[in-house]
């Protein structure tokens, strides 16, 4: 990984359709406006974008925290355009400040969202080796365990915190 300058800076475009929407994803009855998640997607990607350009080949980074304030609804069709800037790294941490906008029909731009989004890198290897760790550990767990428990146990592992995936994800991080 090359060095990531404080100041870079990303941007992830979208336009809200039918399927990134509030209703779709947790109750019927909610607006038809953009999902909070969804916009957290296209945050993460602007920090993904600003240090595409740092990263090499088998490199990349995921979430680790997202702190943000969803200001204003956006509907079906319009455009929103999330912009992030590196604000600090710190080893295999980086920092951002993200904002999503959307055009307003008289042409002015409007806030949806902003604040803080944290990434790690990871070698692209080694993320690999932690969704085979998680599969792994799903598929062990017998037929009649619910979905939920299958997944708290991909991702806690078991009691005695000694399954694969526990180890693979702890390991991603430190």
């Amino acid at each position: 990984m090359a060095s990531i300058p404080v100041g870079a800076r990303g941007s992830f475009t979208l336009v809200v359709t039918a399927e990134h929407l509030a209703n779709r994803f947790k109750d019927a009855t909610l607006p038809p406006v953009l999902a909070t998640p969804v916009m957290i997607m296209a945050m993460e990607n602007a920090a993904l974008n600003a240090i595409k350009p740092y990263l090499g080949a088998h490199e990349s980074a995921v979430g680790t925290r997202v702190d943000v304030l969803h200001l204003a609804a956006t509907p079906v069709g319009r455009q929103v355009v999330a912009g992030a800037k590196v604000t600090k790294v710190e080893g295999r941490r980086i920092e951002f400040y993200a904002a999503v906008r959307r055009a307003a029909e008289s042409r002015k731009i409007a806030a949806v969202a902003s604040g803080p989004v944290k990434t790690a890198y990871v070698p692209i290897e080694l993320r690999a080796s932690c969704e085979v760790s998680l599969r792994r550990t799903a598929s062990a767990v017998p037929p009649s365990t619910s979905a939920e428990d299958t997944a708290r146990r991909a991702v806690m592992g078991s009691s005695n915190n000694t399954t694969p995936a526990r180890a693979a994800i702890t390991g991603t991080l430190n």
